[in-house]
């Protein structure tokens, strides 16, 4: 079936409530660029993220749209169906990341069976994980039977490995750490790797809707409501994993916990809409942002690709056979499947069993 438009959800830099879908004909291209049709992308709380940190960190850069106007990144797998690069050829499947769109255009700087390599202008100074595209031919992760809990997981998983191992790498003592938004995926792929190691016990701290569901996962020592934090034992040695955002729950778990606390390691805010940044007069150490991209570039470095790549396949093959027990994928296409979960993603109203896939073209 020919697809004569294709589409693009946009939303509102300055009010992420405001969106659309942008049509437009399917993207020519020239020489020495690829074209790429976006097969499925996945969207959970993360992306969410993304959104909240656009400006800041550049990821409104990554997929230039109009004035005012953003493409919020994604985790997926797409095809090549057009190549006027000489080293990448028409039916490559790559895993990356892209907008929730249906094509992307993009000009390899470099490839090869490893990876390849956005060049784009506007993708210059960008963090060079994100400008990668994985072939499924030299990808350590992929196995085609797991591709949905791959786009769903890959990226978040991808922090949560490289936030424990930078824990790990201060050697600061913790006998606890303490997790923030704790049915958010990410945080779950945390409490799973703290729990492999058992370097640390896993405090979960979430809403009294998600309660009974984060306590049924079995990868946090010990769960309790936001509510709660005021009675939590504060005798040991901690650190704060800030997956919410919240100002004020990161104000009380900084009061409670007083000298006891650590560390405090900002990463998520699936909260996005109670953030603050005044964090002035804050009991204890000053939050600090987590930025996986830099201590990837550090751990490659440190260990050489080769050695990073088996480190993350084996944990990656861990935390996926866990996720089986909990984790439910829900497919869906076109603009208002799309629209739909978008909607209650910022609302707060997803069910964290659930990992949604979509496609932005409804045959498929």
């Amino acid at each position: 079936m020919a697809e004569p438009l294709a589409f693009d959800l946009l939303v509102d830099r300055s009010d992420w409530k405001r969106h659309r879908f942008d049509e437009a004909p399917v993207p020519r291209i020239g020489e020495g660029q690829v074209l790429l049709r976006i097969d499925r992308f996945a969207f959970t709380a993360n992306n969410i993220s993304y959104a909240l940190s656009g400006d800041m960190l550049g990821y409104w850069r990554f997929f230039p749209a109009p004035e005012g106007w953003g493409r919020i990144p994604t985790m997926g797998f797409a095809d090549v169906i057009a190549s006027e690069h000489a080293d990448v050829g028409v039916g490559t499947r790559c895993f990356g990341f892209y907008p929730m769109s249906r094509y992307l255009v993009i000009e390899p700087g470099a490839a090869g069976p490893g990876g390849i390599v956005d060049g784009a202008p506007h993708r210059q100074g960008l963090a060079p994980a994100y400008n990668q595209y994985s072939p499924t031919g030299g990808d350590a992760l992929w196995q085609a039977e797991h591709e949905d809990a791959l786009m769903l997981m890959r990226g978040l998983f991808l922090t949560s490995f490289l936030a424990a191992d930078f824990l790990a790498e201060r050697g600061l003592g913790e006998q606890a750490v303490w997790i923030s938004s704790a049915s958010s995926k990410t945080s779950i792929a945390l409490a799973h790797q703290l729990s492999t190691s058992g370097r640390a016990r896993t405090l979960g701290l979430t809403s009294p809707r998600h309660l009974d569901f984060v306590r049924a996962l079995g990868c946090y020592d010990q769960v309790a409501c936001y509510d709660e934090v005021a009675s939590l034992d504060a005798t040991v040695p901690s650190v704060y994993v800030d997956m919410s955002g919240n100002a004020a729950l990161r104000r009380a778990v900084h009061e409670q916990l007083g000298d006891r606390l650590l560390h405090s390691c900002a990463i998520g805010a699936t909260h996005w809409d109670q953030t603050g940044t005044d964090d002035a007069d804050l009991p204890g150490p000053k939050p600090e942002f987590f930025f996986a991209p830099g201590q990837i570039q550090k751990r490659a470095s440190d260990w050489g690709p080769g050695e990073l790549q088996r480190r993350l396949a084996e944990a990656w093959s861990g935390f996926r056979a866990f996720s089986e027990g909990w984790l439910q994928v829900q497919r869906g296409a076109g603009p208002e499947a799309v629209e739909r979960v978008y909607r209650d993603t910022l609302a707060g109203r997803s069910d964290p069993r659930h990992g949604h896939v979509l496609s932005m073209w409804e045959s498929d």
